[in-house]
């Protein structure tokens, strides 16, 4: 449905933020300020139309060969004299500073927050209904703030299937397609899916947005049996053409598609059925270059996004297609990746390989490698050899690959001692730290916080596992105290990073020295966007100790996006007494909101629910689109089972606004998600997002990372 550019004020807030426009599919998730990365592909007809509010017209193509887009909106709350979001200033038009750490942080703060888990961490009640008519014995102890099956399967999945049968608006339609998805359904005693069958209906819609969203909501419902239509929607076969009634199926609705099967085959236990999917994307990888780089683009993010089981000894391998071959095992999908992203295959593949598609191969591979540990030691050596050739100061590659070789080197080089290619990736990392293009810097300040909290795998049993562990640290913070302007908050938040990926691993914590110096750094800072960063790395390091260094800040400044960073800082790091202030601050922000989505994510990190009741009275009065949109994505982050009643009323109210009833839907697809993260968080987290497509993420909301 439509609501704001999710690059555009989310990521700013670390959150979400709202303009009077609308975005599209249920709902924006996230963006900095009100600013998209430039660079997607259109296409011939723009982006979806229909009854519902307008949206912003989408951007061309960036590159040699094609048009430069005009400029996306300005972040709101942007702080006087900044200009990040690209103000005019006398005709000349200025771009939106996408080297902000608040991009990065907006595409990638869903694994940092995990609000679910703190929303529904609480004990088990015994005097519930569903404790003595519950949906079995697992639900009986379920917490009492977690929606139960009962609820979901009696009160919500109705109202939303009601919707789709009676209603026609496609805020409606789209949110409820999303949050019926998201759901999932029970499949009968034959293993089909009420509602598989119920979102393929709304593929013949005549609106595009609603079409094109009923593709995305296949691939999050991750049925295995839309594999079939997934594909041929891809592929414009002539089947589903007759099936949509359609000389063809529109290049959006077949990006989506693509989408829509690499979710299924991130989500299947079917390797058969994931060997399928990755042969099918390496056809279309292989096929002739397309007008708008959307559908390779996508057919390469969801290729990484099916990891096929390593090689088995097999006799019938030596018959196998080229295709067949490529997605036949995990090897033999790094070798193809290998193969598409060497630049000395890019003249003679010069048809099939544009360098926006290959700038996605880096993250491809380290996916695939995620789970492997040192199962496939001497393939990861080889990919990280490859991407040191893409990324070197000699390097012919194009930026947008470069950069994704330094973010790919963060998920696959560790600590393992001197002579080796890791220790290599490492120096390399920190030269272009120093010495490297303005974004390959910061992306490299990340990549090394990563790597600074990974050993070398326990198999390998190495003499020096955590080798490099101190001197990468000691760089992040050299560049905190000694970088200029951006740099400095970057390496602030990867120390933050830092921390919280040796907490998550169990192996270690920060070291001290770099502690006080983030601390220290914290205290001083008295510009709005650095501070920002500093509070929300000092947060990650749970570091209780800085809570009245935040809270300072959280007074001090009047920005509605550093106080929001102070506030979700807050929540981070549990300090629970930050509960009162924050609580006031939701309350006075009903027409804040960028600071009000900021508070309710907070209070869910807190574990907070008294604001529930207040933030359903306030949704069922909210005016503005905005307001709307901020509240039921505050209620969808905060909401537990004690919500579902309001918000299922306001679904079922005809006398409220056919958007207010959309968000009503988006709100109910949050609380109920059977995933515990974001669902688009395995598509967005460490993506370079500087190689974008319009149904990537787009600056009027419509692409597959700005859905909620």
């Amino acid at each position: 449905m439509k609501k704001t550019s999710l690059i555009g004020a989310a990521v700013l807030f670390g959150g979400l933020a709202f303009t009077p426009y609308a975005s599209a599919h249920g709902g924006t998730y996230r963006g900095p300020g009100d600013t998209v990365p430039p660079g997607g592909d259109p296409g011939p007809s723009g982006p979806p139309t229909g009854p519902g509010p307008p949206g912003v017209p989408g951007t061309n193509p960036t590159g040699p060969d094609t048009p430069k887009p005009g400029p996306p909106k300005v972040p709101l709350g942007t702080p006087p004299g900044s200009n990040p979001g690209g103000q005019t200033t006398g005709g000349a038009q200025v771009e939106p500073d996408l080297s902000r750490w608040d991009f990065w942080w907006g595409f990638n703060k869903g694994q940092y927050l995990n609000i679910k888990a703190s929303i529904h961490n609480t004990g088990p009640i015994t005097g519930s209904d569903d404790w003595i008519i519950g949906w079995g014995a697992e639900e009986q102890v379920k917490d009492a703030l977690k929606p139960s099956q009962k609820q979901i399967r009696e009160k919500v999945v109705p109202a939303l299937l009601k919707v789709l049968a009676e209603d026609r608006g496609n805020d409606l339609i789209t949110g409820a397609l999303i949050a019926l998805a998201k759901i999932g359904d029970v499949l009968s005693e034959s293993d089909t899916s009420e509602f598989e069958q119920v979102i393929k209906q709304f593929l013949k819609d005549s609106n595009q947005e609603i079409s094109e969203t009923a593709a995305v909501a296949l691939g999050i419902l991750a049925n295995d049996a839309s594999v079939e239509i997934l594909t041929q929607l891809m592929e414009d076969d002539p089947t589903v053409r007759s099936f949509l009634d359609k000389t063809e199926v529109p290049f959006r609705t077949r990006a989506f598609a693509a989408y829509g099967l690499g979710l299924i085959g991130h989500a299947t236990s079917d390797n058969e059925l994931r060997i399928q999917i990755a042969t099918r994307l390496v056809h279309l990888l292989n096929s002739p270059s397309f007008a708008q780089r959307d559908l390779k683009v996508a057919a390469m993010i969801s290729f990484g996004l099916t990891p096929v089981d390593p090689a088995t000894v097999d006799d019938t391998r030596g018959s196998l297609s080229p295709e067949q071959l490529a997605g036949s095992s995990r090897g033999e999908q790094i070798a193809y990746l290998l193969h598409y992203y060497d630049d000395n295959n890019r003249i003679s593949n010069s048809r099939t390989r544009h360098f926006r598609v290959r700038a996605h191969t880096p993250t491809a591979m380290a996916r695939l490698l995620s789970d492997q540990g040192s199962a496939m030691d001497s393939t990861r050596t080889a990919v990280i050899e490859k991407l040191l050739e893409g990324c070197h100061k000699h390097s012919k590659y194009h930026r947008d690959i470069q950069r994704s070789c330094v973010l790919a080197l963060g998920q696959l080089v560790d600590c393992r001692g001197s002579n080796t290619v890791h220790q290599d990736a490492r120096n390399e990392l920190e030269r272009i730290c120093r010495n490297g293009e303005l974004q390959g810097k910061r992306f490299a300040l990340i990549s090394m916080a990563q790597i600074a909290a990974r050993p070398a795998p326990d198999s390998l049993n190495l003499q020096e596992p955590n080798r490099g562990r101190k001197d990468l640290r000691s760089a992040l913070v050299s560049r905190m105290k000694k970088a200029k302007g951006g740099q400095a908050a970057w390496a602030g938040l990867a120390i933050g990073v830092h921390a919280r990926a040796l907490a998550d691993g169990k192996r270690a914590v920060i070291d001290q020295s770099a502690l006080d110096a983030l601390r220290f750094a914290a205290q001083k800072s008295n510009t709005p966007a650095r501070a920002g960063a500093y509070m929300l790395a000092l947060g990650l390091c749970k570091d209780l100790s800085s809570a009245e260094i935040i809270l300072d800040k959280l007074e001090s400044f009047s920005i509605d996006e550093t106080r929001g960073h102070c506030a979700v800082a807050l929540g981070l790091m549990s300090y629970h007494q930050a509960i009162e202030p924050i609580s006031d601050i939701l309350v006075g922000s009903e027409y804040r909101p960028d600071l009000l989505k900021q508070a309710a994510v907070a209070l869910g990190l807190l574990g907070d629910k008294a604001m529930v009741p207040r933030l359903v009275e306030m949704l069922g009065r909210a005016k503005s689109m905005s307001s709307q949109a901020a509240v039921a994505s505050a209620l969808g982050t905060i909401g537990d089972r004690n919500s579902i009643k309001g918000l299922v009323d306001m679904l079922a109210d005809k006398g409220k606004t056919q958007t207010a009833r959309g968000f009503a839907a988006v709100a109910l697809g949050i609380v109920c998600d059977k995933e515990m993260l974001p669902w688009n968080t395995k598509i967005g987290t460490n993506i370079n997002y500087r190689a974008n497509t319009v149904t990537l993420t787009g600056v009027n909301g419509t692409g597959i990372l700005d859905i909620l």
